[in-house]
C-alpha cells in the first residue's frame, strides 16, 4: 500500500490549498479513504471520509470543525483523492495525512504540511 499527499503549503487566514493522495496497492475504488491531521503538539484528528457507492456516487463525511470549509473528493480512475480547503484559519495548521484501513490495518502517508499564517 502506498499513499502519497501533496499541495500542502504556507497560506494566509481566508485563503485556500487543494490537497492530493495518489494511492496505490489495493483495491481504491472499493475503499473508504479518508483524511486526517495532526496539529502540532497534539494528537490525530479525523478531517473527512469518503465512501464509494453505486456507479459514480459517493458519500462524504466531515468533522463540524471544516464541515462547510472543505469538501472531499475522489477519481477512481485515477486512485485520486482530494481535499479542497477554503477559508482557511490558523487552527488548520497540521501536518494532513491519506488513511486506509486494508489488509487488516490502518495505512497513512507520509504527510503534507499546510501552514495557515500571516
Amino acid at each position: 500500500v502506498q499513499l502519497v499527499e501533496s499541495g500542502g503549503g504556507l497560506v494566509q487566514p481566508g485563503g485556500s490549498l487543494r490537497l492530493s493522495c495518489a494511492a496505490s496497492g489495493f483495491a481504491f475504488s472499493n475503499s473508504d479513504m479518508r483524511w486526517v491531521r495532526q496539529a502540532p503538539g497534539k494528537g490525530l484528528e479525523w478531517v473527512s471520509r469518503i465512501v464509494s457507492g453505486s456507479g459514480t456516487t459517493y458519500y462524504a463525511y466531515y468533522a463540524d470543525s471544516v464541515k462547510g470549509r472543505f469538501t472531499i473528493s475522489r477519481d477512481n480512475a485515477k486512485n485520486t483523492i482530494h481535499l479542497q480547503m477554503n477559508s482557511l484559519n490558523p487552527e488548520d495548521t497540521a501536518v494532513y495525512y491519506c488513511n486506509v484501513r486494508a489488509y487488516g490495518r490502518s495505512w497513512s502517508g507520509q504527510g503534507t504540511q499546510v501552514t495557515v499564517s500571516s
